[in-house]
């Protein structure tokens, strides 16, 4: 099992890689700009670099970008808590620039990282566990985009979900990918009428504790406003650990 700090440097360590800087300019209270680079190491979630992306982990934020951005980033960041940052004026002042590059900002992602502690959930359930060569089979159901990747993906293969069952149907799915061989991603799906019944948190909170038994360090993501999942993550001990957000190429 990991403990607290060991969980926490892992982090660190995984986003300075991709983000270009150093632990400590991650971890500090100031504002940095780095020069976007593709590195080898870095979750992949699409090709090439990015033209922009910026991470916070609750104090100071690092934007790294493509060169022609800085200038602007540089006067952007001065006088702001990095934080303040992804609050909705400032992002607007900084999609206003992106737009003359083509660019536009994506959503922001909330990420959590768990408490090294197992729950031992006794969901009140049937309970289907899946290995790798049996996930193959879920791919292509609409009603689980969230707990698999959309196909198999070798850069962030899915290793491992557990369904919840009514029978011979699935009523709810819970998976993990490889982002990085360290740090497994959790994603969770419930069918709309089975919700509001633990489902999602059991199915979570069982995955979490099967990720720590094999070694790897699971995490959690979603939305500011989707707050069903916000809830699932603290039942399941897990806890805010950063904000991310990118560009894509404005259509």
């Amino acid at each position: 099992m990991f403990t607290r700090r060991e969980i926490e440097d892992e982090l660190i360590h995984q986003l300075a890689l991709e983000y270009n800087c150093t632990p400590e300019e991650l971890s500090g209270s100031e504002n940095i700009v780095t020069l976007s680079e593709v590195v080898p190491g870095r979750r992949e979630y699409r090709p090439g670099k990015y033209f922009f992306t910026m991470v916070t982990l609750g104090d100071g934020a690092v934007l790294m970008a493509d060169q022609q951005l800085h200038p602007f980033l540089e006067g952007f960041i001065q006088d702001k808590r990095g934080f303040w940052l992804f609050e909705h004026p400032n992002l607007c002042r900084l999609e206003g620039e992106l737009n003359r590059y083509g660019q536009t900002l994506r959503d922001s992602h909330h990420m959590f990282l768990p408490t090294p502690e197992f729950l031992e959930i006794k969901p009140s359930f049937e309970v289907k566990w899946f290995e790798q060569k049996d996930i193959m089979g879920l791919y292509g159901n609409p009603a689980f985009s969230n707990a698999l990747c959309k196909e198999f993906n070798p850069k962030r293969p899915d290793m491992l979900a557990v369904a919840a069952m009514e029978g011979d149907s699935i009523i709810g799915l819970a998976g993990c990918s490889a982002d990085t061989p360290k740090m497994w991603q959790i994603g969770i799906d419930v069918l709309p009428g089975c919700r509001r019944r633990g489902i999602g948190a059991a199915l979570v909170g069982l995955l979490k504790d099967e990720v720590f038994r094999r070694g790897a360090i699971p995490f959690y993501g979603t939305s500011l406003s989707n707050l069903g999942s916000w809830k699932i993550a603290l039942k399941c001990g897990f806890s805010p650990a950063w904000v991310e957000i990118e560009t894509v190429e404005k259509k």
